[in-house]
C-alpha cells in the first residue's frame, strides 16, 4: 500500500514538481495545501501517513503548524516532516523542540520519507 501524504508549501511550482516526483517514487500525494488552515482541513479529511510542511510557509509559520499537528489528535498518527530549502544544520535550533522529521527540499524523495517512517517505527 502506498504511503499517503499531505504536502504543504506556499510555492505552487514546488508543490507541483514535488508532487510529480514523489508520485513517481510511489508516494501518494493525497492533498496539497498552501496555508495552515488548508493543511488542517486536508489532514482531517485525508488522514495521511505523512504531512510534509515547509518551515517558511509564506506569511505563516510552518513550525507553528507542525507544533499544532504534533499536539493534535487530528493527525491520527501521521508523521510530520518539516522541509526547507535550508539545510538541517541551518534550522536545527528551530526544529529541535518539535517531534518531527526534517528533510531539505534537495533531499525530498520517496526513499528519504520511507527512512524517516521506518526510524519512527523502530
Amino acid at each position: 500500500m502506498p504511503i499517503r501524504c499531505v504536502f504543504v508549501d506556499d510555492n505552487p511550482a514546488f508543490l507541483e514538481a514535488g508532487r510529480a516526483a514523489l508520485e513517481r517514487e510511489g508516494i501518494s500525494v493525497a492533498a496539497v495545501a498552501a496555508t495552515s488552515a488548508e493543511a488542517l482541513r486536508q489532514v482531517e479529511a485525508v488522514h495521511p501517513d505523512v504531512v510534509l510542511i515547509d518551515i517558511f510557509l509564506g506569511n505563516e509559520s510552518g513550525l507553528d503548524l507542525a507544533r499544532q499537528l504534533t499536539d493534535d489528535s487530528r493527525t491520527d498518527g501521521s508523521t510530520v516532516i518539516l522541509i526547507s530549502t535550508h539545510t538541517e544544520e541551518d534550522v536545527a535550533t528551530l526544529v529541535a523542540e518539535i517531534p518531527a522529521g526534517f528533510l531539505s527540499k534537495a533531499e525530498l524523495t520517496g526513499e528519504a520519507i520511507r527512512r524517516i517512517l521506518e526510524a519512527r517505527t523502530d
